[in-house]
């Protein structure tokens, strides 16, 4: 029986938060591509199989006469041919690396339709096989295929995003305004905006939503993880703005949940953003706890690898919207408070309150409305289902 990550994410649900017991597992190996194939199953279907060592983090676009699946955390590997059968709409399979992602680009003799979940496999190890992406479709012959290929599909992701619950947490909040621009603009007001545009955008594209926060409140960090859990989330958005010693640094970065920090920089921010529940909280040596009781069921490999999935794909959204990022790495990680629960997510940097300009670029609601434009799309694009 196939499990999926979001099986096991409802199998373990707070239980495993409140035992504390599973042990930790590393993050995101390195995966490995073992083989591609293709082959002809009946209704003339044409089947692409894509073999790797570990469970692959991919997203699926289709350029004119191709279907290209973008894995993460691969690398191209040219000792692998493709086995090419014969009478499949695949003519040509190659390999192409874009950062750190491996695009498996399939060059078809016709198009094909948008493939729904009922077309792709995701095969746990058997065997002599390892992880196996299975992938079967047929061409789309006519205009006429094509519009209801189009409308079946519409249909099909209004379906979905109807039952994802995305959590869109504003951050700080009441007494605890964030970090200040020279200006004067307040991170806590700024995040609060810009929230509620998303769940705005999120809920027109089908997607049920909650925020944390709607007003000026403030909220413990644990009370924001509780929060989601207690919903049921799919993904939770954490929504910030950055400052830093050095004015002229600005741009937007990326968090996932991680034990250690990637950098010194992630590590500082860490300690900034769970800061905040020090200003006058009672019982915060309790809250400590219960945050290491949290901690554990975080390091599943399963929230790790949804978190990193999305925080990746929403990293390529920011770009692809020519969003400025912040010099070095686009996604980092370090251990914020706020994101252990049991539900996958991601801390968003929207940009830099210290810097002058981007103070007010952040106040645009031009700018604001881009940012939520980037985040909806990643969204839409993230893969809930295996």
């Amino acid at each position: 029986m196939k499990i999926s990550r979001r099986d096991a994410l409802k199998i373990t649900g707070l239980s495993v938060v409140v035992a504390g017991m599973v042990p930790r597992m590393a993050f995101a190996a390195r995966n490995a591509l073992r083989s591609v194939r293709t082959g002809v199953q009946p209704g003339d279907k044409t089947r692409l199989v894509i073999e790797t060592s570990t469970r692959p983090s991919y997203s699926l676009s289709y350029p004119e006469k191709q279907l290209v699946v973008d894995i993460a955390n691969m690398s191209a590997d040219s000792s692998i041919a493709p086995k090419l059968a014969s009478g499949t709409l695949i003519s040509e399979i190659k390999q192409v690396q874009s950062g750190d992602h491996l695009q498996i680009v399939a060059t078809l003799r016709k198009n094909i339709g948008q493939l729904q979940k009922s077309q792709i496999m995701l095969l746990e190890p058997n065997g002599d096989n390892d992880y196996r992406l299975v992938f079967d479709f047929t061409a789309v012959s006519t205009s006429a295929d094509k519009i209801a290929s189009s409308v079946t599909s519409s249909g099909a992701s209004t379906q979905k995003t109807k039952q994802n619950i995305i959590i869109i947490d504003p951050g700080h909040g009441g007494k605890d305004p964030g970090c200040i621009g020279r200006g004067g603009t307040k991170e806590k007001d700024i995040v609060l905006s810009v929230a509620r545009r998303l769940k705005t955008g999120l809920d027109q594209a089908g997607f049920k939503t909650y925020m944390t926060r709607s007003g000026d409140k403030y909220l413990k960090l644990a009370e924001r993880a509780e929060f989601a859990e207690n919903r049921k989330g799919d993904l939770f958005i954490s929504l910030h703005a950055n400052a830093n010693p050095s004015r002229s640094v600005k741009g937007f970065s990326i968090y996932t949940l991680s034990e250690k920090a990637s950098d010194e920089e992630a590590k500082k921010l860490a300690e900034s953003e769970n800061a905040a529940d020090k200003i006058g909280v009672d019982g915060f040596t309790e809250f400590e706890r219960d945050i290491r009781a949290a901690l554990s069921s975080l390091q599943q490999h399963a929230v790790a690898e949804m978190s990193e999935e999305y925080a990746n794909g929403c990293a390529r959204a920011f770009r692809s919207s020519k969003v400025e990022a912040q010099p070095g790495p686009s996604v980092r990680h370090a251990p914020f408070a706020v994101l252990r629960s049991t539900v996958p997510g991601a801390l968003i940097e929207l940009g830099h309150l210290s810097n002058a300009a981007e103070e007010k670029l952040l106040k645009s609601p031009d700018h604001q409305n881009k940012l939520v434009a980037a985040i909806v799309r990643s969204i839409k694009n993230y893969n809930f289902d295996v």
